[in-house]
């Protein structure tokens, strides 16, 4: 079954689920299907549009191969790179207007896509080729990422140099903490200590070396 047909199979099952059950606005609920979800789901990404979507077990699956293009699936991961070389000559060359970052290979538009959070959402900043291909160099295991699906997350706030390599809705979850606390022009304390609380949390991971969760 090709991903239009089990879409369209999926949507009309939810749709009977829907009629089935009494609706409870409350709950999360698969945007494939619309089943009802637990609070610890499988997402999906969508890499035409880049929009992540929540996903029921059964819809996750349906998308986990490689071959899947209208979405695909997001294993949560997190794994600190600390070994990571980056100077700050490097870093200044990615021109990125804050001191945090995320980057992701796009399978559809061929390239690697440098991105920063902001009060407004996730902002898309022009990355230079030779840049990142310096980067790569010094990092072999970046030329690993999987498309769409995983982000190099680079965080030097504050005198920070924490790396990660992370699945993609991390990096979702810290653009919506930020956009969320965000005060005034500057931020404030409150997005300030958002940040810090997100990368503690990252750093105790208890899959921190690598391992995936929510296979």
């Amino acid at each position: 079954m090709d991903d239009a047909a089990a879409v369209r199979s999926l949507h009309w099952v939810g749709a009977l689920r829907s009629f089935l059950k009494t609706p409870a606005a409350a709950l999360e609920r698969c945007e494939i299907c619309s089943d009802t979800l637990g609070p610890d789901h499988p997402h999906l990404i969508e890499p035409q549009s880049r929009r992540l979507l929540c996903a029921c077990q059964g819809c996750a699956l349906l998308f986990t191969s490689r071959e899947a293009k209208r979405y695909r699936r997001v294993l949560d991961k997190v794994m600190q790179l600390s070994d990571f070389k980056l100077s700050d000559a490097q870093w200044d060359a990615f021109l990125i207007p804050i001191s945090m970052a995320f980057f992701v290979r796009s399978s559809t538009q061929q390239r690697v896509l440098a991105m920063y959070p902001g009060p407004t959402g996730t902002i898309e900043s022009r990355l230079e080729l030779d840049a990142w291909k310096e980067l790569e160099a010094a990092n072999p295991d970046l030329a690993e990422l999987e498309e769409d699906t995983e982000a190099l997350l680079i965080n030097r706030v504050n005198g920070a140099r924490d790396y990660y390599r992370v699945s993609i809705d991390r990096c979702y979850q810290l653009g919506g903490l930020i956009r969320r606390r965000w005060k005034g022009l500057s931020g404030g304390d409150g997005v300030r200590g958002a940040i810090d609380d997100f990368f503690s949390d990252l750093h105790s991971q208890p899959d921190a070396r690598g391992a995936h969760r929510r296979a």
